[in-house]
């Protein structure tokens, strides 16, 4: 995917301070602090344009979000939807996965979504993945026990491998859906890529994975 170069993109981030977390160093190990109300806190790592976390903090107030998006001129787009909605239980960080640790202390987080993630098909790319076992030791430092990742693609291939990855680093298997919009799935939010994707007749692979 060619990304648009947007100059104006991390001005407009800092305009917006109180949507986008300016230092969030600064909230590790206190999480409930720039939101209003504490409560369950759910992430998303490569949230796009937004739709996704935005439409779920709306359809879940007693939840607080924050989307992780790395590129400036895709998160705006994220931005525009959050000042649209005002939501006060939505942030957003523009920073890079790989940082996680950085910012968030362990027991922080109750649950990771990842919605299409890049695929990385080379295998010299598998490091890369979001479901490699190095970034299921970070979630893990970072989630509550028990904690969840919900993971979503059309990529049959990266699905594969990902169910491969999680049973070999001992994660519990609670849902699996092969073929999600003709389930019995209740309360699914696409994503821009899901509904781009299953327009064009893929399916979508969904599953639901729990530390022990």
């Amino acid at each position: 995917m060619r990304l648009r170069h947007k100059p104006w993109a991390q001005e407009k981030i800092e305009q917006y301070p109180q949507y986008v977390v300016a230092n969030p160093e600064m909230h590790k190990g206190k999480w409930h602090e720039p939101f209003e109300k504490k409560q369950p806190l759910h992430i998303e790592i490569g949230t796009g344009k937004g739709r996704f976390i935005t439409e779920m903090a709306k359809a879940h107030p007693d939840i607080n979000y924050i989307g992780i998006e790395v590129y400036k001129s895709v998160i705006v787009d994220a931005l525009d939807k959050l000042i649209e909605a005002d939501l006060p239980n939505l942030k957003l960080l523009n920073i890079d996965a790989n940082d996680l640790e950085k910012l968030f202390a362990k027991n922080d987080v109750d649950r990771i979504y990842l919605n299409f993630s890049d695929p990385w098909p080379k295998t010299r790319h598998e490091k890369r993945r979001l479901t490699y076992k190095s970034f299921l030791k970070l979630y893990e430092n970072i989630l509550k026990d028990a904690g969840e990742i919900h993971f979503k693609t059309d990529n049959q291939s990266l699905f594969e491998y990902s169910l491969m990855s999680f049973s070999q680093y001992g994660l519990l298997l609670k849902y699996l859906s092969l073929d999600l919009h003709h389930s019995d799935f209740e309360g699914n939010i696409m994503t821009e890529y899901e509904q781009k994707f299953s327009e064009k007749g893929n399916r979508i692979f969904r599953c639901e994975v729990k530390y022990q």
